[in-house]
C-alpha cells in the first residue's frame, strides 16, 4: 500500500519543512488567536495550488481532489500554542512573543500536515478519492475540534486520522492503539455556601471549609468504591478557594478540579456520584452545595480497522520495529470529536531523544522537539490517506 512517490517527495520538502515549523514556533499564538499562523498556512496551499476556505475565527479546511472518484479521509493538525514561558534560550527559533510557546508540538503537527498535503497534491491525479486537511485551533482548550465540525470540517468525511507528537516515546518510534487512547477530561467546579461568623465563635457558624474537606477526603470512593477496577477513571481536585481571614469561620468554600476516563457510562456514573457526594455531605453540616459539570472532550477511540490500517502502514513504510503500543494516557484530545460518528484513529509520534535534549514533558518551557521525527510525521499523514483511499477503490 505504501506510495514510493510519496516518500521520496517528503524527503524533498524535508527542510522546507523544518523551517515552517521553525517559523511558527517563533511566532506562537494562543487559542482562537492564531490569525498569523491560518495567514501562513493560506500562503502555504496557495503556493501549492490546493484549495481552502477560513474558518471563523482562525483556522482553515483544504481539499485535495483526487483523480479518481472514492471516498474521503481527513487528515487533522492542531494550530494553537500555549501561555508558556519558553526557557530555551539556545534555540535561534525561541518564541518572540513573550509568554507565549509552542510548548506541546502542534508547530510540529501542522508542518507535517503540510508536507503531507505536498506530496499528495503531486499524487492526486492518483488518488482514488479526497484528502481533506483540517488545521484546527484551540485544541489546548478543548474547543476548537467541535467548532470545526459545526463548520463542516467532517461532512461527507469517511474516516479521520490525527497525530500527537510525544516526547516520551523514543523519537521515530509510533503507537496507534485499538481502542482507548485518550480519556475525556472533564471540568469539575463544587460551591460549598455554610454560614460565616467569628473564629472564636463556630458554634454559632457552619464552616465551609470543614465541608469542602470532607467532600475532597471522601470523594476518592467514587473510584475506589464505585467504580468498576476494570474501568480506568481519575478524579482529581486542584485547587480549593476557601476562608478570607485567620479568625472568621468561611461560608463559602470553591473546589475545582477534573474528571477522566474512557467510558461514556462511566463518565455518567461519575458524575451523578460527585452530586451525591456534594449533596449529601453539605446536609450532613447544615450547608448547602452546587455542583458544576461541563464536559470537555470525549474519549479518544480507536477504531478497529482505521487502527489496524495505520499499524500496516507504519511496519510497511517504517519497518516493524518503529510500531509500539503505548499504554492509553488519561491527558485529553478534542480530536475525539471528530471520531464521535466517524471511523477514525489517532497515533502517537515518538519525539523524546535525550541526546538532542527532547525528553522535556509536554507543556515544559524546555519542551522541543526531534526534528528528524517530522520526516516520518509527515509521511504517515500522507501514507495513511493514501492507503486508506486505495483500498476503498470503487
Amino acid at each position: 500500500m505504501v506510495n514510493t512517490t510519496i516518500t521520496e517527495a517528503i524527503k524533498k520538502y524535508t527542510t522546507a519543512m523544518i523551517a515552517f515549523r521553525r517559523d511558527l514556533h517563533s511566532h506562537p499564538e494562543l487559542p482562537w488567536e492564531e490569525v498569523r499562523t491560518t495567514q501562513r498556512i493560506a500562503e502555504e496551499l496557495t503556493k501549492i495550488g490546493i484549495e481552502y476556505r477560513l474558518t471563523e475565527p482562525t483556522g482553515i479546511i483544504a481539499e485535495i481532489k483526487g483523480g479518481k472518484p472514492g471516498k474521503t479521509v481527513a487528515l487533522r493538525a492542531d494550530i494553537d500554542a500555549l501561555p508558556v514561558l519558553e526557557l530555551n534560550d539556545s534555540l535561534d527559533y525561541k518564541s518572540q512573543n513573550q509568554g507565549k510557546m509552542h510548548a506541546c508540538g502542534h508547530d510540529a503537527h501542522t508542518s507535517m500536515l503540510l508536507t503531507a498535503a505536498k506530496a499528495l497534491y503531486d499524487v492526486r491525479a492518483e488518488l482514488t478519492g479526497n484528502v481533506r486537511l483540517i488545521f484546527q485551533p484551540a485544541e489546548e482548550i478543548a474547543q476548537g475540534a467541535r467548532e470545526m465540525v459545526k463548520q463542516g470540517a467532517v461532512e461527507n468525511v469517511d474516516n479521520v486520522f490525527g497525530m500527537h507528537i510525544w516526547s516520551t516515546t523514543p523519537s521515530g518510534k509510533i503507537s496507534c492503539n485499538v481502542g482507548g487512547t485518550f480519556a475525556s477530561a472533564d471540568l469539575l467546579v463544587v460551591k460549598f455556601k455554610g454560614r460565616g461568623g467569628h473564629g472564636s465563635m463556630p458554634e454559632a457558624t457552619i464552616d465551609a471549609a470543614v465541608v469542602a474537606s470532607s467532600f475532597v477526603l471522601n470523594l476518592q470512593a467514587v473510584i475506589s468504591r464505585e467504580t468498576s477496577a476494570l474501568e480506568s477513571a481519575v478524579v482529581s481536585i486542584g485547587k480549593m478557594d476557601v476562608g478570607t481571614r485567620f479568625n472568621v469561620i468561611a461560608e463559602n468554600a470553591v473546589l475545582d478540579g477534573t474528571v477522566r476516563c474512557f467510558n461514556i457510562e462511566t463518565r455518567d456514573r461519575i458524575e451523578a456520584a460527585i452530586r451525591r457526594y456534594a449533596e449529601h455531605t453539605a446536609a450532613m453540616y447544615g450547608a448547602t452545595a452546587e455542583v458544576i459539570y461541563t464536559y470537555g472532550t470525549l474519549p479518544v477511540i480507536n477504531e478497529e480497522h482505521s487502527a489496524l490500517l495505520a499499524q500496516s502502514v507504519i511496519t510497511q513504510a517504517f519497518g516493524e520495529d518503529t510500531l509500539m503500543f503505548e499504554k492509553p494516557t488519561t491527558g485529553g484530545e478534542d480530536f475525539s470529536f471528530y471520531i464521535e460518528n466517524i471511523p477514525g484513529c489517532f497515533a502517537l509520534l515518538g519525539s523524546g531523544n535525550p541526546e538532542k535534549d527532547t525528553q522535556w514533558a509536554h507543556h515544559h518551557g524546555r519542551f522541543n522537539i526531534d526534528e528528524d521525527a517530522m520526516v516520518t510525521g509527515a509521511e504517515l499523514y500522507a501514507q495513511y490517506a493514501w492507503s486508506y483511499l486505495q483500498q476503498n477503490k470503487f
